[in-house]
């Protein structure tokens, strides 16, 4: 079986009025897109939209009963991204679109079943959402300048391996590799379907000689599939992990060159592995 490309950095989207010709590309060209933006980018539509309920459909409840207002502009912010970008991926209208919800909380869309899947995460201004059509996807963020107590999260997060590998680093490599640990076990146990339900020192992780994420379990399973992280916005970290699932080929698109939005590119992030320098 030959291995899954790891995902591509995350699309920007400055709000809803951006031009969408690069999430379209992506998900033409990949089966799926990961996008990223702040809440603050997407407040005006969120406040002024006359038809917010409309495009909030069966969440608006949800959204009126959120306790505090800034709690209810991030949850209607994350849906209409998230609405938005399945929109442009379907090339649809996202007032046609409804957000339901599965057993365990991942998001989907009604009628689509298992032929489109979503991930949505958020943490401080930052929101993520990512919309597949070849598979399984899961998305996690967490800021880069985090500060953890690595000695009481250990036992919760790392596998036996894992925390031999963290131990012996120096404090700020093993909190950055910590966080990228901890969000990819997100974003997998998300793509899964299972959340919080499952036991993140059930899932072991390690680097490959390039440097990129794989399960540590090896089968045909594990290697079908990719996992990546990126460093977006200077400070935040964005997990993907990512079940591939092979669909038609949908005709391509002509390529437009993105706008330069003024938002710094998003980085891969790569950990040293063997042959590297400084692997272990």
């Amino acid at each position: 079986m030959t291995a899954p490309q790891p995902g591509a950095p995350p699309v920007h989207v400055a709000g809803p009025d951006t031009l969408w010709d690069e999430v379209c590309e992506r998900a033409e060209d990949t089966g799926r897109v990961v996008v990223h933006t702040t809440w603050g980018e997407w407040l005006g539509a969120a406040l002024l939209d006359p038809d917010l309920r409309t495009l909030l459909g069966q969440d608006w409840p949800r959204y009126r009963k959120a306790p505090d207002p800034a709690g209810r502009f991030v949850f209607a912010a994350s849906r209409l991204l998230m609405k938005h970008t399945a929109a442009a991926v379907l090339g649809a209208d996202p007032a046609d679109l409804d957000i339901a919800y599965q057993p365990g909380g991942r998001p989907t869309l009604r009628g689509f079943g298992e032929e489109l899947h979503l991930s949505l995460a958020h943490t401080e201004e930052l929101i993520v959402a990512a919309v597949s059509r070849s598979g399984p996807v899961g998305v996690d963020t967490e800021s880069g300048t985090r500060e953890i107590s690595y000695d009481l999260l250990r036992s919760h997060v790392c596998t036996p391996a894992e925390a031999e590998v963290l131990d012996v680093l120096p404090d700020g490599e093993r909190t950055a590799r910590f966080l990228r640990l901890w969000t990819l076990k997100e974003a997998y146990t998300k793509a899964l379907g299972q959340g919080m339900r499952r036991r993140f020192t059930a899932v072991g992780f390690h680097w490959d000689a390039n440097g990129r994420p794989v399960l540590a379990e090896d089968s045909a399973r594990a290697r079908s599939w990719s996992f990546a992280t990126h460093l977006v916005q200077d400070r935040f970290l964005v997990s993907e992990a990512h079940h591939r699932v092979e669909v038609e080929p949908r005709s391509p698109s002509v390529p437009q060159k993105p706008v330069d939005d003024g938002v710094p590119l998003a980085r891969t992030l790569l950990f040293p592995g063997p042959g590297r320098p400084g692997g272990r």
